[in-house]
This record gives C-alpha cells, sequence and structure tokens, in this order.
C-alpha cells in the first residue's frame, strides 16, 4: 500500500533528481513542487507514475505536463505573492494550484466542461480557495478579469494570440508554447514601458490549443 509518506518521499526525490539537476533554482518554486501533491491531479490508474518525469493522459486527450516542464514555465513567470495570474488550459489544475502555492490569485480556463468541473471539485477539496474555475475558451485570455501578472499557458499555440498579450499588466510576464503540432518552444514574453520582449526557453511539445487565438477545433 502506498502511504503519503512515500508520496511526500516521491515528490523529494521529483525535486531533488530531476528538478534541481535540469536547472530549477527558485527555492519557492522547488518548495511549492514539493508541497503540491501531484498524485491528486492524476487518474488512479496513473497514481503510481505521479512524479515520474514524464506527462501523464487525465482523460478527454489531455495531459498534465512533467514536473520538470511545470516548474520551468513557473520559475520563468517570477511568480509572486498577490500577483493575479491567468492558467490556460486548466487540465486537472496541477499549474493552478502551484500558482496558488506560490501566492497568486489564480484563474483558470479549461474549454472541456468535465475536466474544468473536476478540477473545480478537486481544488477546492485540496483547500486551494483562491483559484476560481472557468469553463470557456481560454486560446483569447479572459478580458473580464485582466490585466494579469501571469498568464500561463499549458497547451501549444501556432502563434501568440494578440489578446493574450493586450491582457499583460505593466511588468508582467507570459509563458507560452509556441509551434506546429509536434514541435513547440517555451517562450518568455515581459511587457516593460508598455514594450514586449520574447525569449526562447525550452524545446518542448504540449497538446494543441483549441479555439479562437489557437488551433481549430
Amino acid at each position: 500500500m502506498v502511504t503519503t509518506q512515500h508520496f511526500e518521499g516521491f515528490a523529494r526525490e521529483m525535486v531533488e533528481t530531476q528538478l534541481r539537476p535540469r536547472g530549477i533554482h527558485d527555492e519557492r518554486v522547488l518548495d511549492a513542487m514539493l508541497r503540491v501533491p501531484r498524485h491528486e491531479f492524476v487518474p488512479p490508474q496513473f497514481v503510481a507514475a505521479a512524479y515520474a518525469d514524464h506527462p501523464l493522459p487525465i482523460g478527454e486527450t489531455e495531459t498534465i505536463s512533467q514536473p520538470y516542464i511545470v516548474a520551468a514555465m513557473t520559475e520563468a513567470a517570477r511568480v509572486s505573492p498577490g500577483d493575479k495570474a491567468l492558467d490556460v488550459g486548466t487540465g486537472s489544475g496541477y499549474q493552478a494550484a502551484i500558482l496558488a502555492c506560490l501566492g497568486a490569485r489564480v484563474y483558470t480556463i479549461e474549454r472541456n466542461p468535465r475536466l474544468a468541473e473536476e478540477a473545480r471539485l478537486r481544488l477546492a477539496r485540496l483547500g486551494y480557495q483562491i483559484v476560481e474555475v472557468i469553463c470557456g475558451d481560454g486560446s483569447e485570455g479572459l478580458a473580464a478579469h485582466a490585466p494579469y501578472d501571469v498568464i500561463m499557458v499549458s497547451a501549444a499555440a501556432p502563434s501568440v494570440s494578440p489578446a493574450l498579450l493586450n491582457q499583460l499588466a505593466e511588468e508582467a510576464r507570459l509563458v507560452v508554447p509556441v509551434g506546429d503540432l509536434y514541435h513547440q518552444d517555451l517562450l518568455l514574453y515581459f511587457k516593460h514601458g508598455g514594450e514586449m520582449t520574447v525569449r526562447a526557453l525550452d524545446p518542448c511539445q504540449f497538446v494543441p490549443l483549441i479555439g479562437r487565438g489557437g488551433w481549430p477545433e
């Protein structure tokens, strides 16, 4: 029987063997990856592999990203307590939980109604009260609560939607995978003085971002 102590050990091993050696240095991010119970965000049949170094299916052709990619995106976003964050592509709610653990006020949007409702119930059960789950097309952001200090996109776009860029506050960060359906680059956008700079981070492979600001359904 796998116990809570086992999962805590798996989480520590994930941090010390997958994240630190690959260059994740922000101790706040590492602590959040340690504290958020990743095994609660995967289907029961994949619980034993929850902390392994690869993505896992969560149903509806969607996945939970591998731990390193979640940590790398979060570190790049430089999340501070009190930040307003938009998480595009809720999935199981794991990235939203990491952002909340770092003290952000999180709005997360998911196009699939079943996944959105499951994530809402899961996040509430686990005590992430500062996360609001919205069902809708997040490919063009969520204008109702803009501007955001951080926008995280957990699905691959063919290009960056201008709507997402327009919803960034001054000094805000947008992390998004951009490319074709099979190969993307993780890009970091930073808004300063009303101007936008962009930097490529890691090559990656995400499920497609479906919607008006992404790929057609």
